[in-house]
């Protein structure tokens, strides 16, 4: 018995996780069409899930769905997504840390506190990586780029999301695989735009 619940807590642990490294990139679509799924019966959510029936507001559907389009056409323009990005920085953490806590279970303070760092922890990861990533993409002069990018990080993110909802077992290889990808790509955008922005030859110290 306790085994069987130290296995659901893991697999709440890696939707939770899932689902706050994606709020990272699009929180506005997590919110959006996790709501807009259970409000039209299309994503039937696993019983250990129902604590995220507040998503299917209509309220909160609306808000959500105003804040995607806004991001969905702020992300498409060169700068003018690092500049959205920015304004969200704390946006983000803060709204996969409240996603995390609202898939595990409330009456478990433990796994609350665990879900919390998690959340907060996974949603700056991924955002940090994306806002790092997109300022790569930027400096290049011609646009397609960006929009390319943009649009596999919609399809990525919404995808990656009923997966993650449906599965909690693939939930956790989903949170891995999302996590591995952010540390690279905040690796790769740092050696980037050091090589892009860093000094000058011949003006660092010599000898």
């Amino acid at each position: 018995m306790a085994a069987s619940c130290f296995v659901t807590a893991i697999e709440l642990l890696g939707v939770a996780a899932s689902v706050s490294l994606l709020a990272g990139w699009r929180l506005y679509l997590c919110v959006f069409a996790t709501g807009l799924a259970m409000r039209t019966g299309w994503l039937d959510l696993p019983s250990h899930l129902e604590s995220l029936d507040i998503l299917a507001n209509p309220w909160i559907i609306g808000a959500a769905f105003v804040g995607l389009v806004a991001e969905f056409f702020a992300d498409k323009v060169a700068w003018l997504d690092s500049l959205w990005d920015a304004v969200h920085t704390a946006v983000r953490p803060i709204g996969g840390a409240l996603l995390a806590l609202a898939i595990v279970d409330p009456q478990d303070q433990t796994w609350q506190i665990i879900a919390l760092l998690l959340g907060g922890g996974g949603a700056l990861l991924s955002h940090g990586a994306k806002a790092g990533a997109r300022a790569v993409v930027n400096a290049s002069p011609e646009p397609f780029s960006n929009i390319a990018v943009s649009t596999g990080e919609d399809v990525a993110s919404g995808s990656l999301l009923v997966l993650a909802l449906a599965n909690p077992v693939a939930a956790i290889g989903v949170a891995l695989i999302l996590a591995m990808i952010a540390i690279a790509l905040l690796v790769a955008a740092r050696r980037v735009l050091r090589h892009l922005f860093g000094e000058a030859p011949g003006t660092g110290n010599s000898g």
